[in-house]
Parts: structure tokens; C-alpha cells; sequence
């Protein structure tokens, strides 16, 4: 089956498309020779990214959550973090003198329940006045999987971050850190609210 060819486009058609492209945003791609239009000017090249180079991850809320270098393990990036919160707290915190007020266990939790359990509970705790909570989520599966899919040993431990430095909990907390060995160690974080405005 053959297609019929469109016919052009009428002076008065060409002039209504005229003001409707004045309107509308250009598209990234160049349509301009289809309506007999000069091309744009060509942006600069964006000059290539090094592939050495390691991918940090920037939380979209406030610019004073730590950022993560991938390529450096989770809880060295914890440490080397800059101190965000009073650092007598933190030091009291870092030692495990302070109690948490609350803590959520996300054993056994897919990472969807968790991901969900874990946005209610940090939202909850901040409107309750909550300040240091503690977050279990374990430390991972200490054997070797051998299913035909690969899975991530602590897909937790590891996800549990990066979530709390997301919408809608980045602008909840303040500090983040692995909780001391009487709190659960490196199975569980230290997660120090803001008070809320």
C-alpha cells in the first residue's frame, strides 16, 4: 500500500505555523529545515568527561549533606564527612552515650516496604520533636548467594544512605553516621534530625 504525499503547506497555514513556533519551545533536535527556516547557531562542545573520573552523588536538598564518591566504600565516605550538627553531641553521639528516642528495624523488609517504612517513620519522628533515632537495617548476607541472579550482599545497609539523602528526607536530617557497637555497630546508622520550623 502506498502512502499519498501531503500537500504543501498554504500561505495562510504557513503564517499560522509561524506564530505557533514563535510560541513554542524548540525541540533539542533541528527541525528547522522543514519549514524553511535558518538553522540556530551551534552550541559549544561540551568538552568529554574523563573516564577515570568517580561519580558523586548530590542530594537534591540541602547543600549540607555529605556527598559519596562511589568508588570509596559507604562507611569511609560516613566517616570522612564533614560534621554538620553541635560536636559535643556528636561526639557524645559517635560514642554511644546518647540513647536514641526512637528506632525502626527494616530486617526482613524487601526494599520497597523499607524505602516506604523508612520515609514514615524520619517524617513521623521529625513532627513528633524526635531528635537521634536509630535505623537497623543489618549488615547483609554474610554467605555467598548462588541463585542465578546476583544479588547485592547489605542491598540495605547500602540503599539506606543514599535514601536518606533524598526527597523527601534530606531536609529532615541533619547527620548521618554508623551507629556505636552497643547500637548495632555498622548494621545500623545514626540518623540526627532537624527540629522543625
Amino acid at each position: 500500500m502506498s502512502r499519498k504525499k501531503r500537500p504543501a503547506l498554504s500561505p495562510e497555514d504557513r503564517e499560522l505555523w509561524a506564530r505557533v513556533v514563535q510560541t513554542a519551545r524548540p525541540l533539542k533536535t533541528d527541525l528547522a529545515h522543514i519549514f524553511d527556516m535558518p538553522p540556530a547557531a551551534p552550541a559549544a562542545p561540551v568538552p568529554p568527561k574523563p573516564a577515570q573520573a568517580a561519580r558523586v552523588l548530590r542530594p537534591q536538598g540541602s547543600n549540607s549533606v555529605p556527598q559519596h564518591v562511589l568508588a570509596q566504600p559507604l562507611s569511609e565516605a560516613l566517616a570522612e564527612a564533614p560534621v554538620a550538627m553541635d560536636k559535643r553531641r556528636f561526639q557524645r553521639m559517635s560514642r554511644g552515650k546518647l540513647q536514641p528516642e526512637a528506632r525502626i528495624d527494616l530486617h526482613g523488609m524487601t526494599l520497597a516496604q523499607a524505602h516506604g517504612a523508612l520515609n514514615g517513620f524520619i517524617l513521623r519522628a521529625q513532627a513528633e520533636g524526635l531528635r537521634l533515632v536509630l535505623v537497623i537495617t543489618g549488615k547483609g548476607r554474610q554467605v555467598e548467594d548462588d541463585g542465578p541472579i546476583p544479588r547485592r550482599r547489605g542491598a540495605l545497609k547500602h540503599d539506606v544512605p543514599q535514601w536518606l539523602r533524598m526527597a523527601p528526607l534530606a531536609g529532615a536530617v541533619l547527620e548521618l553516621r554508623e551507629a556505636h557497637a552497643r547500637h548495632g555497630g555498622s548494621g545500623a546508622y545514626y540518623v540526627y534530625l532537624r527540629r522543625m520550623r
